[in-house]
């Protein structure tokens, strides 16, 4: 487990932990939340040895294998598939010491790599890697281009997936979602989920860790808060104890008044003198409580439309796309006030498109496409973030939108964005992408549109912010169409949904778990399609009896094998279930229990070896079974 004993971490000036401690059970899936710069991610730092605490200790079990997601990726020659086995290191080198031995014709060195590579599912990893970049919206020919074809997004998935493919016991994962879009993000929940490791995740998006997540950290006043429970949960305990906090803090300021009251009255009088004295020693000893802070930094409020035409955008039978190239057809869509829609679609499907239609960055190939004059657009897509003029300060950016407002009105209207101070005064060049992506909000709320076009507007913003953002989108008056992997956010401000699939634009009458299973019954109907049977030409009845029972024949002993096999797998699979319930009782873990603890550990260690070579038994089983098949199939064929 980890163990973090009275911590201290400075950076610079910047207090980020004070004597404060935490323990991480082995198995168990951490969510760490806070705000931005409270140290989140030096404290991922500090599990990797890449940080060191100023006061304090820290253990991590050396055994451990830790994977975590590359924040560069080189631009390569390498194909996207190589590059994610590449994450591979312990494969990679077994592969490189085997290429040697066969160079050197040493049979025995041979032999041995061979066992390696096959004790570490090596001869699999290509299949593993594979399916991890489909999951994550890789086509299969996609997957043979090299790492440098890819744009900035797609190179992180990259690193993403060779986090994945790692076998690891810790896995740390820092804002895992940016660059995914909802399909994806589905594809990826369901995969931590199924992870056995140690989890610690830090994530803005308060679905995705609430689907995943049994227990969260809470970095807050330079201490690591713990809390049983998801991100819900956490939010319901900590506004209780919030609550709790402010009603003790208002007590004990009467309290103190009360007391500072009879000493400035009797301290320097004789017959009271004692009295006072005794009370104002009490007032040195009370612990300062501090007043709960609740509220928000992020004060975030659309300003109302200058007018409201009805309708905003009329399309009949649209084409839209790039070039000759059409990626959308026939689409009908007219947007009123007032109208919050949500688009769904696969990655790829035209999404983006639509609302580069919208935002008139593209033209209408053919069909009716109208706005009305009095039509004003917010567009907010990560691109924009580049227009910036980086060595500008958010009041200039402002004041160019606004000539004739007062200074302190445009800082006033900034300090709701999280711009106070002197960071309203202060370049946005070395700003990071979600202080970027405020002030794009910001200056794109100034205009008062609208028509509002938002395509992932959260990434890169902290839970604050999007908080702010899903409250202000709630009294938005105009037209809304919002893309975005953040399903808190589309269930919060979106009344109707629109799919973007096969080159059309549709309603969809459903919500985003219905979506989910759409996605899963297409994926499905995929599978069905791809494994479908040819037709085979007809074959004698008697014949094709004579080859099944010789198969049969021939496979028997096989399949008697493989049933042992999955019978001892069922076995291990429902005692490893057994063992990982009783890790998560926390009291296992207490020091009267740490003999029963290591027994479990030990016995849950040896039946993941032996479920790992029942698995391999059963594969060498089936190659054969599969090698009979295919050799009798031939035979009856000539």
């Amino acid at each position: 487990m980890i163990t973090i004993t009275q911590a201290q971490l400075i950076r610079g000036s910047k207090t980020l932990l004070d004597e404060t401690s935490l323990t991480i059970y082995p198995g168990h899936k951490v969510g760490l939340v806070g705000a931005n710069g409270t140290g989140k991610s030096s404290l991922l730092a500090l599990i990797l040895n890449k940080l060191s605490l100023d006061k304090g200790e820290i253990s991590v079990p050396s055994g451990w294998q830790i994977a975590t997601v590359a924040q560069e990726t080189p631009a390569l020659d390498v194909s996207a598939l190589e590059y994610v086995i590449d994450g591979d290191a312990e494969y990679r080198q077994l592969e490189a010491k085997l290429h040697q031995a066969q160079a050197d014709d040493d049979g025995n060195a041979i032999a041995r790599l061979h066992g390696l590579i096959d004790a570490i599912g090596g001869y699999a990893i290509h299949s593993r890697a594979a399916s991890l970049l489909a999951g994550l919206g890789f086509s299969e020919a996609e997957q043979h281009n090299p790492v440098k074809s890819f744009s900035g997004g797609w190179r992180m998935r990259l690193n993403l997936a060779q986090a994945l493919l790692c076998r690891s016991d810790l896995l740390l994962l820092d804002e895992p979602t940016n660059h995914l879009d909802l399909d994806t993000m589905y594809w990826l929940e369901g995969w931590i989920k199924a992870y056995q490791g140690t989890l610690v995740l830090i994530s803005h998006d308060r679905d995705f860790i609430d689907g995943i997540v049994d227990e969260i950290v809470h970095v807050e006043h330079h201490k690591l808060n713990y809390y049983k429970g998801n991100y819900t949960a956490f939010e319901r305990i900590r506004a209780e104890r919030m609550a709790q906090q402010q009603v003790a803090y208002e007590r004990q300021q009467k309290e103190r008044a009360h007391m500072q009251s009879f000493v400035d009255r009797f301290r320097y009088k004789a017959s009271k003198a004692k009295q006072a004295q005794s009370r104002l020693k009490a007032l040195e000893r009370m612990t300062e409580l501090l007043p709960s802070k609740a509220d928000s930094p992020f004060h975030m409020a659309f300003r109302a439309p200058d007018a409201l035409p009805n309708p905003l955008v009329k399309m009949e039978q649209v084409s839209v796309g790039y070039g000759d190239k059409a990626i959308l057809n026939h689409v009908h869509l007219n947007l009123v006030p007032g109208a919050r829609i949500g688009l769904l679609g696969r990655n790829g499907a035209g999404k983006s498109t639509l609302i580069k239609l919208l935002s008139e960055e593209l033209k209408p190939m053919s069909g009716i496409y109208e706005t009305n004059p009095g039509l004003n657009i917010g567009y907010f897509a990560q691109h924009q973030l580049e227009f910036l003029h980086l060595d500008e300060t958010p009041l200039q950016h402002l004041t160019r939108l606004a000539p004739n407002h007062k200074e302190q009105e445009l800082r006033d209207f900034l300090g709701g964005y999280g711009f106070n101070g002197d960071m309203a005064l202060s370049p946005v060049r070395p700003f990071s992408g979600g202080e970027k992506a405020r002030l794009v909000l910001a200056l794109l709320v100034w205009q008062r549109p609208n028509l509002l076009l938002l395509d992932e507007p959260t990434n890169h913003l902290d839970l604050e912010m999007r908080h702010a953002l899903t409250m202000a989108l709630q009294s938005f008056e105009g037209a809304m169409i919002i893309v975005s992997h953040d399903r808190h956010l589309l269930r919060l401000s979106c009344s109707d949904y629109y799919l973007v699939d096969q080159g059309r634009v549709s309603t969809f009458n459903g919500d985003l778990d219905d979506y989910h299973q759409w996605l899963l019954d297409a994926a499905k109907a995929a599978s069905r399609i791809e494994q479908a049977p040819t037709a085979k030409p007809a074959v004698d009845k008697k014949a094709l009896k004579r080859q099944e029972a010789e198969l049969r024949q021939k496979l028997s002993p096989l399949k008697k094998v493989q049933a042992k096999l999955e019978k001892i797998q069922q076995q291990a699979s429902d005692r490893l279930a057994e063992l990982e319930q009783m890790l998560a009782d926390t009291s296992l873990y207490d020091a009267d229990n740490k003999a029963q603890l290591t027994e479990v550990l030990n016995e849950r260690t040896q039946l993941t070896r032996s479920l790992e070579d029942s698995e391999m038994e059963w594969l060498e089983v089936q190659e054969s079974i599969e090698e009979i098949e295919q050799a009798v199939k031939t035979e009856h064929a000539q």
